[in-house]
């Protein structure tokens, strides 16, 4: 064998023990007559002793090793005269007998520690060299336990693990597909499954009950932090179910998942409608590990001068705020900062009111030639403004208020470190509205994706009021960032039909894009819903990271690219020439 144990596992009570280690030199370190040579490998690490009195030569051969080096060395087990107590095998060290060395190592571009020194693109350029720093390779083992940890809840409860495939039918909706061109019929396409949506529902027509699938998607979409052009998901689906059923059934699972890997209990996961998330946080995914709630002012103004309110009010517009707890002592600068951060283009507010609760129980504000200081602390009243702290109001279009005043409380939290580490805010947001209208077009289109059942207490609205029709949709929020998603489906097909029709398809596109499931629900379809976690996201969360590109082992660039293999990249004429596609114009 190459080794009789891993470099993490020896201990005190192994001493005297024979016994042969391999991995990586971490470092050397020379002491007078004495070298040391710290070996790592997935485990830990473990200290290797050579003495230049019992044996020169060995010790000789174990000062040229360098970082990185990958050897095998056997000797007897040993208590350390100096402890390290920063590593569980630190009371013991290795008396080396004998090494060899199984492949010298190039000097790595970067030091391989937690705190290295490489960039983040030398990094990923040189990723299996970034995967043994033990931070990152903390990570990747903990993904792998908390992938574990799922599958045993989802076993328990008699889910079925099923794969489905990777080259289906281009359905375009949402993100752009990849496509794969065919061979063997030239001209024609596969598309890379943005998630397998249709094909576990169709499962469920199946009858296989309860299906679940840790399973790649793939997206064509402008990367951030937190996408990638291919991720993870928890796929999930069970018939014979309500909301209530999923919601039970998938608290129970992020409590265990949380229990098993943190040992954090979690407790009972609450649950916001959308609109009452909208209105009090700015949001659908709320932080809720700071209060600050946005407060809404149209029924509590006082007649004034003041047109920037009464516009707004008289145009069905919005005047809300929120308290900056212990801000009040803000800088101009601090102010106009605040200020221009809300008038951006994808916020659009013109401006912000404030009100300053000084510490001297004075109340100062941008507005004061048009209230009284009486009306100013009944603002106050209404967001329990205290001494030291500061309102902050804006007045615009409701979207527009909310999404600023959202965006401005979570701003706010980290800037004065409102948001304890230590806590996890995990909730459910349910009621989600069917339709919205496009930005652009002003059409109607669907807010998740077009198999979401509608309540059937909205069903009078559907078609004269679609806006006011809520989906059986629900969306599970991790410390502000939505890690599950998921609907009760449409499963009666002359319903699924009008959902279609309602987003403008025509019979012939229905039956062009859906006529395969359209034809599966002829055949009984059971009620069924689902929901799928986004594991990148909710890995990253768990442990501390930044961006998912901390919690795949070989992620591409913000950019799309993958640095490590050169992709993409351009492909042979000939390979094109097989599938059919003209040469590229470069």
């Amino acid at each position: 064998m190459f080794r009789t144990n891993t470099c993490g596992e020896l201990r005190i009570e192994h001493i005297s023990n024979q016994v042969t280690l391999a991995g990586w030199v971490q470092r050397v370190r020379k002491l007078g007559a004495l070298t040391f040579v710290d070996l790592r490998d997935r485990f830990g690490i473990t200290q290797l002793a050579f003495n230049t009195e019992s044996n020169p030569e060995l010790t000789e051969r174990a000062n040229k090793l360098s970082r990185e080096f990958v050897i095998q060395a056997k000797g007897n087990v040993a208590e350390r005269s100096s402890k390290n107590t920063n590593i569980p095998t630190g009371e013991i060290e290795i008396l080396v007998d004998e090494f060899s060395i199984l492949n010298e190592a190039e000097l790595p571009p970067f030091m391989i520690e937690n705190d290295t020194d490489g960039s983040e693109e030398l990094r990923l350029k040189y990723r299996y060299l970034d995967i043994r720093r033990p931070k990152l390779k903390d990570i990747l083992l903990t993904r792998a336990r908390i992938v574990k940890s799922v599958r045993a809840y989802l076993d328990a409860k008699d889910f079925c693990e099923i794969e489905t495939p990777t080259f289906i039918k281009s359905t375009p909706e949402g993100a752009r597909d990849f496509l794969v061109p065919s061979r063997l019929v030239q001209g024609s396409f596969y598309a890379l499954p943005q998630s397998p949506q249709i094909l576990k529902q169709l499962l469920m027509v199946a009858g296989m009950d309860k299906y679940y699938q840790v399973v790649k998607c793939f997206r064509d979409e402008d990367f951030r932090g937190d996408r990638q052009p291919e991720f993870t998901q928890i796929d999930c689906e069970m018939s014979f179910v309500h909301q209530e059923d999923i919601l039970n059934n998938f608290e129970g699972m992020i409590q265990h998942v949380f229990k098993q890997n943190l040992n954090y209990e979690l407790g009972e996961i609450p649950r916001l409608t959308y609109h009452t998330a909208m209105k009090l946080y700015g949001s659908d995914k709320p932080d809720l590990r700071f209060d600050c709630k946005i407060v809404e002012l149209n029924d509590l103004l006082p007649a004034s001068e003041f047109g920037v309110f009464n516009n707004t009010i008289s145009s069905g517009g919005l005047v809300a705020g929120i308290n900056a707890k212990g801000c009040a002592a803000f800088s101009r600068k601090q102010l106009d900062e605040l200020t221009e951060f809300v008038k951006v283009a994808h916020r659009g507010l013109g401006g912000l009111v404030n009100i300053r609760f000084n510490e001297d129980g004075s109340v100062k504000s941008s507005i004061d030639k048009f209230f009284t200081e009486a009306q100013l602390r009944e603002f106050g009243n209404a967001f329990g403004a205290e001494k030291g702290d500061l309102i902050l109001i804006a007045a615009d279009k409701i979207s527009k208020v909310r999404k600023s005043l959202g965006d401005l409380r979570l701003h706010l939290a980290k800037q004065n470190n409102w948001i304890d580490e230590s806590k996890w805010s995990v909730l459910w947001i349910v009621d989600f509205p069917l339709f919205e209208l496009d930005e652009e077009t002003g059409e109607t289109i669907f807010v998740h994706h077009p198999f979401c059942s509608p309540n059937p207490e909205d069903m009078q609205y559907f078609d004269s009021e679609p806006l006011k029709v809520r989906a059986q949709q629900y969306d599970m929020v991790m410390n502000g960032n939505e890690i599950c998603s998921g609907s009760i489906r449409i499963t009666n097909r002359d319903l699924q039909k009008r959902v279609f029709q309602k987003l403008g398809m025509s019979e012939a596109e229905q039956q062009s894009r859906f006529g395969f499931m359209l034809d599966a629900y002829k055949y009984g379809a059971p009620p069924h819903g689902g929901c799928a976690f986004g594991l990148d996201r909710m890995v990253m969360l768990m442990t501390g990271g930044e961006t998912i590109r901390d919690v795949i082992a070989f992620p591409k660039t913000s950019g799309g690219r993958d640095l490590m293999m050169d992709a993409p990249t351009t492909v042979d004429e000939k390979q094109l020439k097989e599938l059919g596609i003209s040469t590229i114009s470069k």
